[in-house]
Parts: C-alpha cells; structure tokens; sequence
C-alpha cells in the first residue's frame, strides 16, 4: 500500500469525523501509521465539516493532506471546495443524492454513489455514510469490510450496539453499489 492520503467533507451531522475515525481506527488495526485531522465550521451540525486522513507504512511526516488521493464528497459545497484539489489519477467519490449538475474532472475517477436512496432502502437515512464508507473500501481496497466490521464492534457499544447489523448492511450495500 502506497501512502493514503483523504479528506471526507460534508455537512455536519452526515458522520463525515466518524468516518474518518473509523479509516484511522482501521489504520490501527493493521499497526499502519495515520493521522486523522478533523476541522469543524462555525456550526457542529447544519454546518461544514471536512476531515483529513492520512494512512502510511512509512512514518507520516507531514500530516495535512493538501492534495489528496481520494476525496469523499457528500454535499455540493463540499465538491466545490475540495475536487480541485484531487491528485490527477486520484478518486472522487461523490453522494450523487446531493450532488447533482456539476461538471467532473477528467483526470480523475469519479464514482457516483446514491447514499440516501442505498440508506433509505436499509430504513435510515443516518446510514448513508456507512454507505460512502463502502463504496470507498471497495474503490481503494485500503482495507477489507471485515476489518471495518471489527472497528464497528468497538465504536458502536452499549446502546449503540444494536447499530452494528444495520451499518455492517449500509457498508456491504455501498460495497456493491461500487461496482465490487
């Protein structure tokens, strides 16, 4: 595995810092270096919200990632912060239920991934991102499902418990909408 550099960008409360954790928890899993930077707008929810995640055998020397490999974009303002920053050759994964009408680099590979259609039909939309989450696993192959699988069993505890059946469902179905 060469170095991986992301960033995950969205609104807040579309789980963008819970994804990024849990590729920098994975990271850990498989004793691999990574950083994980989160960076807030001025509100927590409604608000913007980008995380950068870095994933490396090697030492990580410089952990903002400026330009990234992958970038997972969940709503428009985010796509048009972030797309031109992608290295070319890199990945746009994009949740094309609030991404519509823009206009793709074509030096990159865009995958277009319905999140809320894939989360509704599993019964919650608060799933859509396990569903990006997938669909990135898939497209980079950075890490199996059965190590996310694992990091599930260790964030979603007590209460949250119940949550792992549902998201393990949004992760497998956003694996397949991929295309793997």
């Amino acid at each position: 595995m060469n170095n991986e550099r992301l960033i995950v960008a969205g609104f807040g409360g579309q789980g963008v810092m819970l994804m990024g954790q849990m590729l920098s928890y994975a990271a850990n899993e498989k004793d691999l270096n990574t950083v994980w930077i989160p960076s807030y707008g001025p509100e927590t929810r409604g608000g913007t919200a980008n995380c950068s995640v870095t994933i490396s055998k090697q030492p990580i020397h410089a952990p903002v990632v400026t330009e990234p490999n992958t970038l997972i974009a969940l709503n428009e303002p985010s796509y048009k912060k972030f797309a031109d920053k992608v290295k070319p050759g890199g990945n746009l994964i994009v949740n094309s239920a609030l991404i519509k009408d823009v206009s793709y680099r074509d030096d990159v590979n865009v995958y277009e991934i319905d999140a809320a259609k894939i989360a509704l039909d599993l019964g919650n939309l608060k799933v859509a991102n396990m569903v990006i989450l997938g669909a990135y696993i898939a497209i980079t192959n950075v890490f199996d499902k059965d190590t996310i699988f694992s990091v599930f069993e260790k964030i979603f505890t007590g209460d949250k418990a119940k949550l792992i059946d549902l998201n393990k469902q949004a992760l497998e179905a956003g694996m397949k909408a991929a295309g793997q």
